[in-house]
Protein backbone atom coordinates (compact mmCIF):
# COMPACT_ATOMS: atom_id res chain seq x y z
CA UNK A 1 0.00 0.00 0.00
CA UNK A 2 1.27 3.51 -0.69
CA UNK A 3 2.79 5.54 2.20
CA UNK A 4 -0.03 8.36 2.42
CA UNK A 5 -1.97 5.26 3.39
CA UNK A 6 -0.06 4.36 6.49
CA UNK A 7 0.90 7.52 7.72
CA UNK A 8 -2.54 9.82 7.11
CA UNK A 9 -4.79 8.69 9.33
CA UNK A 10 -8.06 10.95 9.05
CA UNK A 11 -9.56 12.21 5.72
CA UNK A 12 -9.34 16.22 6.53
CA UNK A 13 -7.96 18.33 9.47
CA UNK A 14 -10.00 19.04 11.92
CA UNK A 15 -10.35 20.32 15.81
CA UNK A 16 -12.34 18.35 17.51
CA UNK A 17 -13.18 20.81 19.74
CA UNK A 18 -13.98 23.44 17.71
CA UNK A 19 -16.86 21.84 15.98
CA UNK A 20 -20.35 21.08 17.05
CA UNK A 21 -20.80 17.73 19.86
CA UNK A 22 -23.36 14.95 19.46
CA UNK A 23 -23.40 11.94 22.22
CA UNK A 24 -25.47 8.97 22.25
CA UNK A 25 -24.55 5.34 23.44
CA UNK A 26 -24.53 3.46 20.48
CA UNK A 27 -23.71 5.03 16.75
CA UNK A 28 -24.72 2.75 14.15
CA UNK A 29 -23.06 3.80 10.72
CA UNK A 30 -25.44 2.45 8.07
CA UNK A 31 -28.97 1.38 7.64
CA UNK A 32 -29.45 -1.37 5.71
CA UNK A 33 -30.96 -4.92 6.74
CA UNK A 34 -28.29 -5.13 9.15
CA UNK A 35 -27.47 -1.40 10.66
CA UNK A 36 -31.51 -0.93 11.42
CA UNK A 37 -31.32 -4.64 13.35
CA UNK A 38 -28.79 -3.35 15.03
CA UNK A 39 -29.74 -0.25 16.11
CA UNK A 40 -33.12 -2.09 17.46
CA UNK A 41 -31.45 -4.34 19.62
CA UNK A 42 -28.89 -1.66 20.93
CA UNK A 43 -31.89 1.04 21.62
CA UNK A 44 -32.68 -1.54 24.89
CA UNK A 45 -29.72 -0.09 26.85
CA UNK A 46 -29.91 3.79 25.97
CA UNK A 47 -30.12 6.67 22.62
CA UNK A 48 -29.03 5.28 19.47
CA UNK A 49 -27.97 7.19 16.42
CA UNK A 50 -28.40 5.52 13.25
CA UNK A 51 -26.07 7.85 10.21
CA UNK A 52 -27.38 6.50 6.72
CA UNK A 53 -25.33 8.27 3.68
CA UNK A 54 -27.90 8.62 1.47
CA UNK A 55 -31.67 7.85 1.39
CA UNK A 56 -33.00 4.45 2.92
CA UNK A 57 -34.34 3.21 -0.36
CA UNK A 58 -30.63 3.11 -1.56
CA UNK A 59 -29.25 0.76 1.00
CA UNK A 60 -27.78 -2.77 -0.84
CA UNK A 61 -30.64 -4.15 1.56
CA UNK A 62 -33.34 -1.91 -0.46
CA UNK A 63 -32.12 -3.01 -3.42
CA UNK A 64 -31.68 -7.05 -2.98
CA UNK A 65 -34.26 -8.93 -5.25
CA UNK A 66 -32.63 -12.17 -4.09
CA UNK A 67 -34.62 -13.66 -0.80
CA UNK A 68 -33.29 -14.66 2.70
CA UNK A 69 -32.20 -18.33 3.27
CA UNK A 70 -33.34 -20.20 6.67
CA UNK A 71 -34.32 -23.19 7.44
CA UNK A 72 -38.59 -22.84 8.80
CA UNK A 73 -39.79 -26.27 6.94
CA UNK A 74 -40.26 -30.22 8.42
CA UNK A 75 -38.35 -31.03 5.53
CA UNK A 76 -35.18 -29.17 5.47
CA UNK A 77 -32.60 -29.25 8.19
CA UNK A 78 -30.22 -26.48 9.75
CA UNK A 79 -27.60 -29.64 9.17
CA UNK A 80 -27.99 -29.04 5.44
CA UNK A 81 -28.04 -25.09 5.39
CA UNK A 82 -24.71 -25.91 7.41
CA UNK A 83 -23.16 -27.98 5.01
CA UNK A 84 -24.52 -25.90 1.75
CA UNK A 85 -22.73 -22.95 2.79
CA UNK A 86 -19.67 -24.89 3.63
CA UNK A 87 -19.54 -25.98 0.36
CA UNK A 88 -20.53 -23.01 -1.12
CA UNK A 89 -17.64 -21.25 1.25
CA UNK A 90 -14.70 -23.55 -0.91
CA UNK A 91 -13.26 -24.58 2.25
CA UNK A 92 -12.51 -21.07 3.27
CA UNK A 93 -15.63 -20.68 5.96
CA UNK A 94 -15.08 -20.31 9.56
CA UNK A 95 -17.40 -23.12 10.82
CA UNK A 96 -18.28 -21.33 14.25
CA UNK A 97 -19.86 -18.82 12.48
CA UNK A 98 -21.77 -21.02 9.56
CA UNK A 99 -23.51 -22.79 12.55
CA UNK A 100 -24.36 -19.76 14.92
CA UNK A 101 -26.01 -17.64 11.98
CA UNK A 102 -27.41 -20.80 10.25
CA UNK A 103 -28.79 -21.84 13.58
CA UNK A 104 -30.13 -18.05 14.95
CA UNK A 105 -31.78 -17.65 11.18
CA UNK A 106 -34.79 -19.35 12.22
CA UNK A 107 -35.57 -16.90 14.88
CA UNK A 108 -34.84 -14.04 13.40
CA UNK A 109 -37.07 -14.97 10.19
CA UNK A 110 -39.93 -15.23 12.90
CA UNK A 111 -39.19 -12.01 14.53
CA UNK A 112 -39.36 -10.34 11.05
CA UNK A 113 -43.19 -11.86 10.62
CA UNK A 114 -43.94 -10.89 13.80
CA UNK A 115 -43.01 -7.32 12.95
CA UNK A 116 -44.95 -7.55 10.44
CA UNK A 117 -43.26 -8.12 7.10
CA UNK A 118 -45.21 -9.51 4.39
CA UNK A 119 -43.58 -12.67 2.26
CA UNK A 120 -44.66 -14.41 -0.23
CA UNK A 121 -47.58 -17.56 0.19
CA UNK A 122 -48.37 -20.38 -1.01
CA UNK A 123 -51.86 -21.94 -1.81
CA UNK A 124 -51.73 -23.06 2.03
CA UNK A 125 -51.37 -19.80 3.00
CA UNK A 126 -47.92 -20.82 4.57
CA UNK A 127 -44.73 -18.93 3.70
CA UNK A 128 -43.53 -19.86 0.36
CA UNK A 129 -40.17 -21.31 -0.29
CA UNK A 130 -38.06 -21.27 -3.33
CA UNK A 131 -34.69 -22.49 -4.12
CA UNK A 132 -31.48 -21.04 -5.39
CA UNK A 133 -28.38 -21.87 -6.69
CA UNK A 134 -25.87 -24.06 -4.28
CA UNK A 135 -29.02 -24.90 -1.80
CA UNK A 136 -29.66 -28.37 -1.69
CA UNK A 137 -33.40 -27.85 -0.36
CA UNK A 138 -35.54 -24.89 -1.08
CA UNK A 139 -35.51 -22.21 1.39
CA UNK A 140 -35.52 -19.23 0.27
CA UNK A 141 -38.12 -16.83 1.65
CA UNK A 142 -39.24 -13.96 -0.60
CA UNK A 143 -41.40 -10.91 -1.17
CA UNK A 144 -43.07 -8.99 -3.31
CA UNK A 145 -41.43 -11.92 -5.68
CA UNK A 146 -38.30 -9.98 -6.72
CA UNK A 147 -38.89 -7.38 -3.97
CA UNK A 148 -37.82 -8.88 -0.39
CA UNK A 149 -35.20 -5.74 -0.15
CA UNK A 150 -37.67 -3.17 -0.68
CA UNK A 151 -39.99 -5.09 2.13
CA UNK A 152 -37.16 -5.85 4.62
CA UNK A 153 -36.22 -2.43 4.61
CA UNK A 154 -39.46 -0.82 5.20
CA UNK A 155 -40.13 -3.72 7.97
CA UNK A 156 -37.69 -2.44 9.64
CA UNK A 157 -37.55 1.12 8.86
CA UNK A 158 -40.86 1.33 10.29
CA UNK A 159 -39.30 -0.10 13.18
CA UNK A 160 -36.55 2.05 14.10
CA UNK A 161 -39.29 5.71 12.61
CA UNK A 162 -41.52 4.17 15.84
CA UNK A 163 -38.75 3.83 18.34
CA UNK A 164 -38.30 7.02 20.62
CA UNK A 165 -34.69 6.25 21.46
CA UNK A 166 -33.22 5.78 18.01
CA UNK A 167 -32.71 9.13 15.86
CA UNK A 168 -31.97 8.55 12.04
CA UNK A 169 -29.83 10.90 9.88
CA UNK A 170 -30.21 10.19 6.61
CA UNK A 171 -27.97 12.13 3.75
CA UNK A 172 -25.30 11.95 6.36
CA UNK A 173 -21.75 10.89 5.02
CA UNK A 174 -19.58 9.52 7.74
CA UNK A 175 -16.07 11.01 7.20
CA UNK A 176 -14.15 9.12 9.71
CA UNK A 177 -13.86 6.43 12.90
CA UNK A 178 -12.76 8.80 15.68
CA UNK A 179 -10.21 7.02 17.86
CA UNK A 180 -8.05 8.13 21.00
CA UNK A 181 -4.46 8.37 19.72
CA UNK A 182 -3.94 7.65 15.80
CA UNK A 183 -1.85 4.28 16.48
CA UNK A 184 -3.56 1.07 15.69
CA UNK A 185 -5.35 -0.65 18.84
CA UNK A 186 -6.67 2.57 19.97
CA UNK A 187 -10.25 2.46 21.06
CA UNK A 188 -12.98 3.84 18.75
CA UNK A 189 -14.72 6.94 20.40
CA UNK A 190 -17.47 7.75 17.86
CA UNK A 191 -17.31 9.62 14.24
CA UNK A 192 -16.62 12.69 12.54
CA UNK A 193 -19.61 13.17 10.11
CA UNK A 194 -20.71 15.35 7.55
CA UNK A 195 -24.34 16.76 6.90
CA UNK A 196 -25.64 18.69 3.96
CA UNK A 197 -27.23 20.81 6.08
CA UNK A 198 -25.48 21.28 9.57
CA UNK A 199 -21.81 20.99 8.18
CA UNK A 200 -19.39 18.65 10.26
CA UNK A 201 -20.37 17.32 13.34
CA UNK A 202 -18.36 14.94 16.30
CA UNK A 203 -20.77 11.75 17.45
CA UNK A 204 -19.60 10.74 20.53
CA UNK A 205 -20.28 7.38 21.47
CA UNK A 206 -19.67 4.54 23.71
CA UNK A 207 -19.87 2.02 21.27
CA UNK A 208 -20.23 2.49 17.37
CA UNK A 209 -21.40 -0.38 14.75
CA UNK A 210 -19.72 -0.15 11.54
CA UNK A 211 -22.65 -1.57 8.74
CA UNK A 212 -21.61 0.58 6.09
CA UNK A 213 -22.65 -2.29 3.33
CA UNK A 214 -19.52 -3.34 0.33
CA UNK A 215 -17.53 -1.91 -2.28
CA UNK A 216 -19.41 -2.76 -5.95
CA UNK A 217 -19.19 0.59 -6.84
CA UNK A 218 -14.90 0.21 -6.95
CA UNK A 219 -15.86 -2.10 -10.27
CA UNK A 220 -17.08 -0.20 -13.84
CA UNK A 221 -19.83 -3.53 -13.68
CA UNK A 222 -21.80 -3.88 -11.01
CA UNK A 223 -25.19 -4.67 -9.51
CA UNK A 224 -24.88 -2.08 -6.51
CA UNK A 225 -26.84 1.20 -5.48
CA UNK A 226 -23.77 4.19 -6.25
CA UNK A 227 -23.66 4.54 -2.54
CA UNK A 228 -21.79 1.05 -2.13
CA UNK A 229 -18.33 3.43 -2.51
CA UNK A 230 -16.20 0.79 0.17
CA UNK A 231 -16.65 3.68 2.84
CA UNK A 232 -16.65 1.91 5.50
CA UNK A 233 -13.99 -0.66 4.58
CA UNK A 234 -11.86 2.58 4.15
CA UNK A 235 -12.57 4.05 7.36
CA UNK A 236 -11.65 1.11 9.73
CA UNK A 237 -8.43 0.46 7.56
CA UNK A 238 -7.66 3.81 8.68
CA UNK A 239 -8.62 3.64 12.29
CA UNK A 240 -6.20 0.81 12.51
CA UNK A 241 -8.98 -2.55 12.18
CA UNK A 242 -7.84 -5.85 10.42
CA UNK A 243 -9.66 -6.36 7.53
CA UNK A 244 -9.53 -10.12 5.95
CA UNK A 245 -9.92 -12.58 3.13
CA UNK A 246 -10.37 -9.19 0.54
CA UNK A 247 -8.80 -10.95 -2.51
CA UNK A 248 -12.57 -12.65 -2.19
CA UNK A 249 -15.56 -10.49 -4.26
CA UNK A 250 -18.65 -12.14 -5.53
CA UNK A 251 -19.81 -11.35 -9.38
CA UNK A 252 -23.63 -11.95 -9.69
CA UNK A 253 -23.77 -14.24 -12.90
CA UNK A 254 -26.68 -12.36 -14.56
CA UNK A 255 -27.26 -8.87 -14.62
CA UNK A 256 -28.74 -7.87 -17.74
CA UNK A 257 -26.37 -6.42 -19.90
CA UNK A 258 -27.11 -3.39 -22.79
CA UNK A 259 -24.66 -1.15 -23.96
CA UNK A 260 -24.83 2.38 -22.22
CA UNK A 261 -27.78 1.29 -19.86
CA UNK A 262 -27.38 0.66 -16.10
CA UNK A 263 -26.77 -2.69 -14.76
CA UNK A 264 -29.59 -3.92 -13.36
CA UNK A 265 -29.89 -7.56 -11.22
CA UNK A 266 -31.52 -10.32 -12.97
CA UNK A 267 -32.07 -12.51 -9.53
CA UNK A 268 -30.90 -15.88 -8.67
CA UNK A 269 -34.39 -16.78 -8.50
CA UNK A 270 -35.34 -17.01 -11.67
CA UNK A 271 -32.65 -19.69 -12.57
CA UNK A 272 -34.34 -21.27 -9.37
CA UNK A 273 -37.54 -21.23 -11.29
CA UNK A 274 -35.95 -23.08 -14.14
CA UNK A 275 -34.39 -20.57 -16.56
CA UNK A 276 -31.36 -21.78 -18.54
CA UNK A 277 -28.58 -20.19 -19.75
CA UNK A 278 -27.73 -20.05 -23.20
CA UNK A 279 -24.65 -19.25 -25.56
CA UNK A 280 -24.32 -17.34 -28.63
CA UNK A 281 -25.18 -20.89 -30.39
CA UNK A 282 -28.12 -20.57 -27.85
CA UNK A 283 -26.83 -23.92 -26.56
CA UNK A 284 -27.07 -24.87 -22.86
CA UNK A 285 -23.19 -24.36 -21.81
CA UNK A 286 -24.05 -25.14 -18.06
CA UNK A 287 -25.07 -28.27 -18.16
CA UNK A 288 -22.18 -31.19 -17.73
CA UNK A 289 -20.15 -28.23 -16.07
CA UNK A 290 -21.94 -29.05 -12.95
CA UNK A 291 -23.84 -31.02 -11.54
CA UNK A 292 -26.56 -28.39 -10.37
CA UNK A 293 -25.93 -26.86 -13.84
CA UNK A 294 -27.53 -23.36 -13.65
CA UNK A 295 -27.95 -23.46 -10.11
CA UNK A 296 -24.06 -24.22 -9.61
CA UNK A 297 -22.66 -21.28 -6.80
CA UNK A 298 -22.38 -17.85 -8.51
CA UNK A 299 -18.55 -17.97 -8.61
CA UNK A 300 -18.87 -21.56 -10.96
CA UNK A 301 -21.14 -19.51 -12.92
CA UNK A 302 -20.11 -16.58 -13.40
CA UNK A 303 -16.49 -18.20 -14.28
CA UNK A 304 -18.05 -20.54 -16.81
CA UNK A 305 -20.24 -17.32 -18.28
CA UNK A 306 -16.69 -15.53 -18.89
CA UNK A 307 -14.41 -18.61 -20.09
CA UNK A 308 -18.09 -18.80 -22.52
CA UNK A 309 -18.27 -15.61 -23.89
CA UNK A 310 -14.05 -15.88 -24.89
CA UNK A 311 -14.27 -18.84 -26.59
CA UNK A 312 -17.49 -17.27 -28.36
CA UNK A 313 -15.74 -14.22 -29.28
CA UNK A 314 -19.27 -12.49 -27.59
CA UNK A 315 -19.63 -10.15 -24.95
CA UNK A 316 -22.40 -11.17 -23.47
CA UNK A 317 -25.10 -14.81 -22.87
CA UNK A 318 -28.76 -15.42 -22.44
CA UNK A 319 -30.95 -16.34 -20.21
CA UNK A 320 -34.12 -18.25 -21.29
CA UNK A 321 -36.97 -17.52 -19.70
CA UNK A 322 -39.46 -18.32 -22.44
CA UNK A 323 -40.84 -21.72 -20.67
CA UNK A 324 -41.37 -19.99 -17.55
CA UNK A 325 -44.95 -19.47 -17.49
CA UNK A 326 -46.02 -16.58 -14.79
CA UNK A 327 -42.69 -14.28 -15.24
CA UNK A 328 -44.41 -11.42 -14.97
CA UNK A 329 -46.15 -12.40 -11.82
CA UNK A 330 -43.20 -14.31 -10.28
CA UNK A 331 -40.82 -11.60 -10.96
CA UNK A 332 -42.55 -7.87 -11.23
CA UNK A 333 -39.71 -6.34 -11.06
CA UNK A 334 -37.60 -7.60 -13.41
CA UNK A 335 -40.47 -7.95 -16.35
CA UNK A 336 -40.50 -3.83 -15.84
CA UNK A 337 -37.46 -3.56 -16.26
CA UNK A 338 -36.92 -5.83 -18.99
CA UNK A 339 -40.23 -3.79 -20.36
CA UNK A 340 -37.93 -0.27 -20.32
CA UNK A 341 -35.62 -2.08 -22.78
CA UNK A 342 -38.09 -3.57 -25.31
CA UNK A 343 -37.57 -7.37 -23.89
CA UNK A 344 -40.26 -9.60 -23.40
CA UNK A 345 -39.00 -12.85 -21.98
CA UNK A 346 -41.84 -14.40 -23.02
CA UNK A 347 -40.43 -14.14 -26.15
CA UNK A 348 -36.90 -12.66 -26.14
CA UNK A 349 -33.31 -13.89 -24.97
CA UNK A 350 -32.20 -12.01 -22.28
CA UNK A 351 -28.69 -10.96 -22.77
CA UNK A 352 -26.48 -11.12 -19.56
CA UNK A 353 -23.06 -10.65 -18.47
CA UNK A 354 -21.35 -10.96 -15.04
CA UNK A 355 -21.17 -8.15 -12.18
CA UNK A 356 -19.24 -7.08 -9.11
CA UNK A 357 -21.74 -7.99 -6.54
CA UNK A 358 -21.00 -8.57 -3.17
CA UNK A 359 -17.88 -7.82 -0.93
CA UNK A 360 -16.87 -11.05 0.87
CA UNK A 361 -13.98 -9.55 2.52
CA UNK A 362 -14.27 -7.03 5.99
CA UNK A 363 -13.05 -6.10 9.31
CA UNK A 364 -12.47 -9.27 10.99
CA UNK A 365 -14.87 -9.80 13.52
CA UNK A 366 -15.31 -12.16 16.42
CA UNK A 367 -18.69 -14.29 16.49
CA UNK A 368 -20.05 -11.27 18.76
CA UNK A 369 -19.28 -9.07 15.77
CA UNK A 370 -16.61 -7.20 17.65
CA UNK A 371 -13.50 -5.73 15.60
CA UNK A 372 -9.81 -5.51 17.12
CA UNK A 373 -10.45 -1.75 17.81
CA UNK A 374 -11.74 -1.40 20.99
CA UNK A 375 -15.88 -0.13 20.85
CA UNK A 376 -15.72 -1.23 17.71
CA UNK A 377 -18.41 -3.51 15.71
CA UNK A 378 -19.18 -4.44 12.17
CA UNK A 379 -21.80 -5.90 10.64
CA UNK A 380 -23.89 -7.22 7.09
CA UNK A 381 -21.12 -6.74 4.18
CA UNK A 382 -18.45 -4.23 5.80
CA UNK A 383 -17.73 -7.36 8.03
CA UNK A 384 -15.52 -10.82 7.61
CA UNK A 385 -17.75 -13.19 10.14
CA UNK A 386 -16.35 -15.97 8.53
CA UNK A 387 -19.74 -17.21 7.36
CA UNK A 388 -18.74 -16.75 3.37
CA UNK A 389 -15.28 -18.50 3.26
CA UNK A 390 -14.35 -17.85 -0.31
CA UNK A 391 -17.82 -17.52 -2.26
CA UNK A 392 -21.36 -16.50 -0.21
CA UNK A 393 -24.06 -18.62 -0.44
CA UNK A 394 -27.27 -17.31 -2.34
CA UNK A 395 -29.07 -15.35 -0.21
CA UNK A 396 -27.22 -15.66 3.04
CA UNK A 397 -25.88 -12.03 3.50
CA UNK A 398 -29.47 -10.55 4.58
CA UNK A 399 -29.25 -13.71 7.10
CA UNK A 400 -26.21 -12.70 8.06
CA UNK A 401 -27.16 -9.08 8.39
CA UNK A 402 -30.80 -9.77 10.75
CA UNK A 403 -28.15 -12.45 12.93
CA UNK A 404 -24.82 -10.50 13.27
CA UNK A 405 -26.57 -6.98 13.89
CA UNK A 406 -29.03 -8.26 16.45
CA UNK A 407 -25.94 -9.68 18.34
CA UNK A 408 -23.85 -6.61 18.01
CA UNK A 409 -27.00 -4.71 19.18
CA UNK A 410 -27.51 -6.79 21.95
CA UNK A 411 -24.05 -6.26 23.37
CA UNK A 412 -24.24 -2.51 22.39
CA UNK A 413 -26.84 -2.57 25.09
CA UNK A 414 -25.07 -3.69 27.49
CA UNK A 415 -22.38 -1.85 27.14
CA UNK A 416 -24.56 1.23 27.58
CA UNK A 417 -26.13 3.33 30.33
CA UNK A 418 -23.92 5.62 33.17
CA UNK A 419 -22.70 9.39 32.15
CA UNK A 420 -21.96 10.13 28.50
CA UNK A 421 -18.99 9.22 26.81
CA UNK A 422 -16.26 12.37 27.68
CA UNK A 423 -14.89 14.30 24.77
CA UNK A 424 -11.33 13.67 23.94
CA UNK A 425 -9.17 16.34 22.13
CA UNK A 426 -8.39 15.08 18.57
CA UNK A 427 -6.47 17.30 16.23
CA UNK A 428 -5.88 15.86 12.46
CA UNK A 429 -3.02 18.54 10.87
CA UNK A 430 -3.37 17.90 7.44
CA UNK A 431 -0.57 20.12 5.08
CA UNK A 432 -1.95 21.35 1.83
CA UNK A 433 -0.74 18.84 -0.67
CA UNK A 434 2.89 19.35 -2.87
CA UNK A 435 1.80 17.18 -5.80
CA UNK A 436 -0.13 17.81 -8.55
CA UNK A 437 -3.65 17.29 -8.45
CA UNK A 438 -5.87 15.00 -10.68
CA UNK A 439 -8.97 15.23 -12.19
CA UNK A 440 -11.40 13.94 -9.38
CA UNK A 441 -14.04 12.36 -11.89
CA UNK A 442 -11.13 10.71 -14.28
CA UNK A 443 -9.84 8.71 -11.34
CA UNK A 444 -12.93 7.65 -10.34
CA UNK A 445 -13.72 6.23 -13.66
CA UNK A 446 -10.32 5.12 -14.59
CA UNK A 447 -9.82 2.71 -11.18
CA UNK A 448 -12.90 1.49 -11.41
CA UNK A 449 -12.04 0.59 -15.43
CA UNK A 450 -8.98 -0.86 -14.02
CA UNK A 451 -10.49 -2.65 -11.60
CA UNK A 452 -13.12 -4.65 -13.68
CA UNK A 453 -9.92 -5.42 -16.11
CA UNK A 454 -7.30 -6.38 -13.90
CA UNK A 455 -9.30 -7.46 -10.67
CA UNK A 456 -12.54 -8.66 -12.11
CA UNK A 457 -13.46 -12.17 -12.43
CA UNK A 458 -10.68 -13.59 -14.06
CA UNK A 459 -7.16 -12.28 -12.86
CA UNK A 460 -3.56 -13.23 -13.10
CA UNK A 461 -0.37 -11.86 -12.01
CA UNK A 462 0.43 -9.52 -14.18
CA UNK A 463 -2.35 -8.16 -14.33
CA UNK A 464 -2.35 -7.54 -10.39
CA UNK A 465 0.67 -6.28 -10.34
CA UNK A 466 -0.20 -3.48 -12.84
CA UNK A 467 -3.36 -2.67 -10.90
CA UNK A 468 -1.27 -1.98 -7.27
CA UNK A 469 1.09 0.36 -9.71
CA UNK A 470 -1.97 2.43 -10.92
CA UNK A 471 -3.47 2.74 -7.25
CA UNK A 472 -0.15 3.69 -6.19
CA UNK A 473 0.47 6.48 -8.81
CA UNK A 474 -3.29 7.69 -8.07
CA UNK A 475 -2.61 7.66 -4.14
CA UNK A 476 0.24 9.50 -4.48
CA UNK A 477 -1.90 12.39 -6.44
CA UNK A 478 -5.35 11.77 -5.04
CA UNK A 479 -4.94 10.42 -1.42
CA UNK A 480 -3.23 13.50 -0.22
CA UNK A 481 -5.24 15.83 -1.16
CA UNK A 482 -7.90 17.61 1.12
CA UNK A 483 -11.51 17.72 -0.38
CA UNK A 484 -14.92 19.55 1.46
CA UNK A 485 -17.30 17.32 -0.62
CA UNK A 486 -18.32 13.82 -0.44
CA UNK A 487 -17.31 13.13 -3.67
CA UNK A 488 -14.17 13.60 -2.85
CA UNK A 489 -14.27 11.30 0.17
CA UNK A 490 -15.48 8.58 -2.01
CA UNK A 491 -12.67 8.60 -4.45
CA UNK A 492 -10.23 8.05 -1.82
CA UNK A 493 -12.02 5.73 -0.38
CA UNK A 494 -12.28 3.95 -3.15
CA UNK A 495 -8.64 4.01 -3.84
CA UNK A 496 -7.84 2.74 -0.33
CA UNK A 497 -10.47 0.14 -1.06
CA UNK A 498 -9.67 -1.02 -3.97
CA UNK A 499 -5.97 -1.45 -3.40
CA UNK A 500 -6.53 -3.25 -0.61
CA UNK A 501 -8.57 -5.59 -2.93
CA UNK A 502 -5.73 -5.73 -5.71
CA UNK A 503 -2.87 -6.45 -3.32
CA UNK A 504 -4.78 -9.47 -1.26
CA UNK A 505 -5.61 -10.66 -4.64
CA UNK A 506 -1.95 -10.69 -5.67
CA UNK A 507 -0.51 -12.28 -3.08
CA UNK A 508 -3.34 -14.98 -2.85
CA UNK A 509 -1.52 -17.51 -5.52
CA UNK A 510 -4.30 -19.69 -6.01
CA UNK A 511 -7.59 -20.07 -7.00
CA UNK A 512 -10.41 -20.36 -5.11
CA UNK A 513 -14.02 -19.29 -5.04
CA UNK A 514 -14.71 -16.08 -6.37
CA UNK A 515 -10.98 -15.66 -6.63
CA UNK A 516 -9.88 -17.18 -9.96
CA UNK A 517 -6.16 -16.80 -10.93
CA UNK A 518 -5.45 -17.95 -14.41
CA UNK A 519 -1.54 -18.01 -13.18
CA UNK A 520 -2.48 -20.45 -10.54
CA UNK A 521 -5.33 -21.88 -11.23
CA UNK A 522 -5.52 -24.92 -8.41
CA UNK A 523 -6.63 -24.04 -4.52
CA UNK A 524 -3.17 -24.33 -2.70
CA UNK A 525 -3.67 -26.34 0.60
CA UNK A 526 -0.72 -23.85 1.87
CA UNK A 527 -3.23 -20.61 1.39
CA UNK A 528 -6.55 -22.03 2.89
CA UNK A 529 -5.76 -19.42 5.79
CA UNK A 530 -7.56 -16.37 6.31
CA UNK A 531 -5.21 -13.03 5.01
CA UNK A 532 -5.05 -10.21 7.53
CA UNK A 533 -4.16 -6.95 6.28
CA UNK A 534 -3.59 -3.92 8.81
CA UNK A 535 -2.49 -0.60 8.38
CA UNK A 536 1.23 0.06 9.31
CA UNK A 537 2.04 -3.24 7.66
CA UNK A 538 3.91 -4.34 4.38
CA UNK A 539 1.78 -7.16 3.90
CA UNK A 540 -0.48 -9.90 5.17
CA UNK A 541 -0.32 -11.70 8.46
CA UNK A 542 -2.55 -15.07 8.19
CA UNK A 543 -4.97 -17.00 11.00
CA UNK A 544 -6.07 -20.70 10.14
CA UNK A 545 -9.52 -21.22 10.29
CA UNK A 546 -11.98 -21.14 13.50
CA UNK A 547 -13.46 -24.79 14.21
CA UNK A 548 -16.69 -25.47 15.28
CA UNK A 549 -18.75 -23.94 18.14
CA UNK A 550 -17.20 -25.11 21.05
CA UNK A 551 -13.37 -25.97 19.61
CA UNK A 552 -11.07 -23.14 20.83
CA UNK A 553 -10.75 -20.01 18.19
CA UNK A 554 -7.83 -20.40 16.58
CA UNK A 555 -7.41 -17.55 14.09
CA UNK A 556 -5.64 -14.52 15.23
CA UNK A 557 -7.65 -11.57 16.90
CA UNK A 558 -10.71 -13.85 16.65
CA UNK A 559 -12.58 -14.67 20.07
CA UNK A 560 -15.20 -17.40 20.63
CA UNK A 561 -18.14 -15.78 21.84
CA UNK A 562 -18.90 -15.20 25.24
Amino acid sequence: MHRIFDERRYLIPFRSGLLPQIFCDTLVIGAGVAGLRAAIGASHGGAVIVCSKSSLSKTNTAWAQGGIAAVLRGDDSLESHIEDTLAAGAGLCDTAAVELICRDGPERMRELMGWGMHLDRDESGEPAVGREGGHQHARIFHAGGDATGVELQRTLTERVRSNDSIRLFEKCFAIDLITAGNEPGAACLGAITHHPRYGLQMIWARTTILASGGAGQVFRETSNPPPATGDGLAMGARAGATLADMAFVQFHPTTLYIPGAPRALISEAVRGEGAHLLNESHRRFMVGRHDLAELAPRDVVSQAIVEEIASQGGRHVYLDCRHLTQFSERFPGIHATLAKFGLDPATDLIPVHPAAHYTIGGLRTDLDARTDVPNLYAVGEVACSGLHGANRLASNSLLEGLVMGAIAGDHAARRSGGSPVAPVPVVSDIRPSTHAELDLEDVRSSLRSAMWKNVGVRRDGTRLEDACEMFDFWGRYTLDKIFDTPDGWEVQNMLITGALIARAALWREESRGTHWRSDHPAPSDAMRVHDLWRRGQSGPATAPLVGRAGEPAVAAGVQERR
